[in-house]
């Protein structure tokens, strides 16, 4: 059997649930999808639980269980992967965090956890707290995509055993670290530590003395949270057989890709926001096939316009990658197996990641065609029904590259 190779393209954020102000339709549905639906008569469809039946999925448990790494099992915390995917170096010991930049009041209640979602002025503030060192520890910080920022804890006797400063809302005063085991105390006191002293910094920088007289939100304090050790995971190649690149914007899934071996492909268009370059991740994506066998896409705009609850945004992105996908169409390889789905769904009711299933379609060119349209409601009816853990036994069946069990 003659091997295929494979693109996967997780919208991130995707599935959702009835909208009010959509009629009551999901944004999929409400959206003028012609590609999608196109491609979803020509597809294999279905539901997929991106964890299990419920599970309200993390994006970084999602990607690691839909590239076949059980996060039961590899899962220590966000922090590794967003510093990984910021090309932090990382060692043996290290405590990694994901971080915001928010702004707080004077006593520390959390006015905003994204800085008024904060574009520029952030490497130079990153530049003022990074290399901040407390007793024998060293906290290295490094910016993201917008407000965001990865924080690592490099010395002797450290835990990620701890508890995020970051309390999760506004109007909230911020947590302190707390230790979850004896050993996480000096961790816990220590970034307490560097927190306050962050702020004071962030507080007077003259980033943000401009941002005040501008209107504008300070990032004034940076809050971690998903403390975590480096995994081991297997390398992509060796686990499949197939060579592995990604092409995302998000740090998050960037580091798990980096992490699993597999070959970022960079450009300056493939953000983690609203102003991502869709066609140009998929042109990026086919003309890595010419030396890898399996391209991940990741589009994020999908699960921002969910967590700002701005449904018609939300449709207005899914549209923008619907003209996409017709590109993508356009130039990929007739001989390759495409896989559209989502790591979880973010409700615009909920402004937060839910347990509610994702569509999912399989096309290839012998692919079994069974589909109407690409959304929540019509892929049920197809014959699918999976967990995250079984797509890339699909995929690998489907590329022709599955080995046989039994005689």
């Amino acid at each position: 059997m003659q091997q295929r190779k494979a693109i996967l393209v997780i919208l991130d954020g995707l599935g959702d649930r009835g909208n009010p102000e959509l009629d009551g339709l999901t944004p999929l549905q409400y959206a003028s999808t012609p590609h999608l639906d196109s491609l979803a008569k020509r597809s294999m469809v279905g539901l997929m639980d991106p964890i299990a039946p419920g599970i309200r999925a993390g994006s970084d448990t999602s990607h690691l269980n839909l590239l076949g790494y059980n996060p039961y099992e590899v899962y220590t915390g966000r922090g590794p992967f967003e510093a990984a995917g910021l090309d932090m170096d990382l060692e043996p010991g290290d405590i990694a965090f994901r971080c915001n930049f928010s702004t707080v009041d004077e006593n520390l209640v959390v006015l905003d956890r994204r800085a008024g979602r904060i574009k520029e002025g952030t490497h130079e503030l990153v530049e003022a707290i990074n290399g901040i060192k407390i007793e024998d520890v060293t906290f290295y910080v490094k910016e993201g995509v917008e407000h965001r920022a990865a924080l690592i804890m490099r010395g002797a006797g450290l835990s990620s055993k701890v508890s995020d400063v970051d309390p999760h809302g506004t109007g909230k005063r911020i947590h302190l670290a707390k230790p979850l085991s004896k050993d996480a105390e000096k961790t816990a006191r220590l970034l307490n530590e560097f927190v306050v002293r962050a702020h004071k910094i962030l507080e007077n920088h003259p980033v943000n003395i401009e941002r005040k007289k501008n209107g504008l939100k300070p990032a004034n304090i940076l809050l971690p949270r998903g403390a975590g050790m480096v995994p081991h995971l297997e390398k992509f190649e060796k686990k499949y057989g197939m060579k592995g690149a990604c092409v995302v914007g998000a740090p998050l899934i960037r580091g798990i890709c980096k992490l699993a071996g597999m070959e970022p492909v960079d450009f300056s268009g493939a953000t983690g926001s609203y102003d991502t370059d869709m066609r140009g991740k998929f042109e990026h994506a086919v003309k890595s096939l010419n030396t890898h066998e399996f391209v991940l896409v990741n589009i994020k705009a999908t699960d921002i316009a969910g967590h700002d609850m701005l449904p018609r945004k939300k449709v207005e992105v899914i549209e923008r990658i619907d003209d996409a996908i017709g590109y993508l169409m356009e130039i990929m390889p007739e001989d390759t197996v495409l896989v559209v789905t989502a790591d979880h769904s973010t409700p615009c009711t909920v402004g937060d990641h839910s347990g509610d299933p994702v569509p999912i379609m399989l096309y290839a060119s012998d692919a079994r065609k069974e589909g109407k349209e690409f959304n929540e409601v019509s892929c049920a009816r197809g014959s699918l029904r999976i967990k995250g853990s079984d797509l890339m036994n699909i995929v690998l069946n489907l590329t022709n590259r599955a080995e046989k069990f039994g005689a």
